[in-house]
C-alpha cells in the first residue's frame, strides 16, 4: 500500500502535486500527513495537512470545489507525491481553474468545452448547434457514417494508401462522438469515469 515506505519529513508531511485526469493539468500543491494520506485513499476525496491551522481538511469542505481521487503515485525518491483527481468546480481559492493560472484548454479538453456549450446555447449558424437540433438520429447518423469513413480510411492504409486520412477521419469521429453524447445529456467526466471503473 503506498505511504508505507514514503520518506516523510521531519514533520510527517509529504508535498502532494495535484493533477487533473482530464486535462493533466497542475491543478495546485498541498502536503500530506499519514492521516490525510489515508482519509484521501478510505474516502476517494482529496484531503491535505494544513500547516498553519495544524489539522485535516478535505478540498473543498466549505466551498464544495472538491477533488475526487482517481490515483496516488509516489515519485522515484519517494518523497513527493503525484494526486490524479477529478475537480469539482475551480481548484484555487480565487475561483481560478488552477492556482498557476488558467491554463487555455487543449485537444479533447478544448473540444469538448466548445461542444458542450454549444449544446446549451445552441447559437445560431452553428455546426455543431444545428446538429444536436436534429436529435439522435442526426447525431447517430452522422456518428455511424464517421465510423464507416474511419474503417475505409485503416483499410487503404493497410493497402498501402495514406494514413493521413485515418488521422483526419479519426477526429471526425471523435468530434461526433463527442457531439452525440452532448445531445443526450452526457457529460465527457462520466464516460472517463466510466473508463476509469473498467481499468
Amino acid at each position: 500500500m503506498i505511504g508505507n515506505d514514503l520518506r516523510w519529513d521531519d514533520r510527517g508531511l509529504v508535498p502532494a502535486v495535484v493533477q487533473d485526469a482530464t486535462t493533466g493539468h497542475v491543478l495546485m500543491v498541498g502536503f500530506m500527513n499519514r492521516e490525510a494520506l489515508d482519509a484521501t485513499i478510505d474516502t476517494g476525496m482529496v484531503h491535505f495537512w494544513s500547516r498553519s491551522r495544524g489539522e485535516l481538511w478535505r478540498k473543498g469542505a466549505t466551498s464544495g470545489n472538491t477533488l475526487g481521487l482517481v490515483a496516488i503515485e509516489a515519485d522515484c525518491d519517494r518523497d513527493t507525491l503525484l494526486v490524479t483527481a477529478r475537480p469539482a468546480g475551480p481548484t484555487c481559492h480565487t475561483g481560478s481553474t488552477t492556482c498557476f493560472g488558467e491554463p487555455p484548454p487543449r485537444g479533447l479538453a478544448a473540444l469538448w468545452d466548445t461542444i458542450s456549450a454549444r449544446a446549451r446555447t445552441l447559437p445560431e449558424g452553428s455546426y455543431t448547434a444545428e446538429l444536436i437540433r436534429g436529435g439522435p438520429d442526426a447525431t447517430g447518423r452522422k456518428l455511424v457514417e464517421e465510423a464507416t469513413e474511419v474503417l475505409i480510411a485503416s483499410k487503404d492504409a493497410a493497402a498501402g494508401g495514406d494514413r493521413t486520412r485515418v488521422v483526419e477521419e479519426a477526429a471526425d469521429l471523435l468530434y461526433h462522438l463527442l457531439a452525440a453524447i452532448a445531445e443526450r445529456g452526457v457529460d465527457l467526466d462520466e464516460v472517463l469515469d466510466e473508463l476509469d471503473r473498467r481499468r
